[in-house]
């Protein structure tokens, strides 16, 4: 029984691939599918002038594996020009680019898009990176902000 249990738990899946409220985040339900909202991220990242230039997700190795999750994808955006100007600010920076979109499948079918605001991605490097930082981290909010609108929308 005990050697039972101890299986069960190594290969249960996670009831929910919900996200909570945390300081920093933002967080979008929507009506969406996991592939569907996916598609629609990369669509709305184009649109804003940015690149998605990487993504990792366990969901797919872990079914090859005979494990069920649900969908779980993180795609890190960002593009050259903005790497550039980050860097001219602090080096240290950088380690945050690209900045992430998280896309969790629902219980329910549906699909939330989250992700970390870019400046409180870079607010720890707000003393170093100074006024010019500050700026950048602004104009990044704003084109998540224009993604992650994009992407919900009906």
């Amino acid at each position: 029984m005990k050697r039972f249990l101890i299986a069960a738990l190594l290969f249960a899946a996670p009831a929910s691939a919900d996200i909570s409220a945390r300081i920093g985040w933002s967080i979008t339900p929507t009506t969406h599918s996991f592939d569907d909202l996916i598609d629609r991220v990369k669509a709305a990242v184009s649109k804003e002038g940015l690149i998605v230039v990487t993504q990792a997700g366990p969901t797919k190795a872990a079914k090859r594996r005979g494990i069920n999750i649900p969908g779980n994808r993180v795609l890190g955006v960002f593009n050259n020009k903005y790497a550039v100007r980050t860097l001219e600010t602090s080096t240290a920076a950088m380690i945050e680019a690209p900045i992430r979109f998280y896309v969790t499948e629902n219980e329910d079918g549906t699909a939330t898009l989250s992700y970390k605001t870019p400046s409180h991605v870079f607010a720890p490097y707000a003393e170093e990176g100074g006024e010019d930082l500050a700026a950048i981290a602004v104009e990044l909010d704003t084109k998540f902000t224009a993604i992650a609108k994009r992407a919900a929308e009906e």
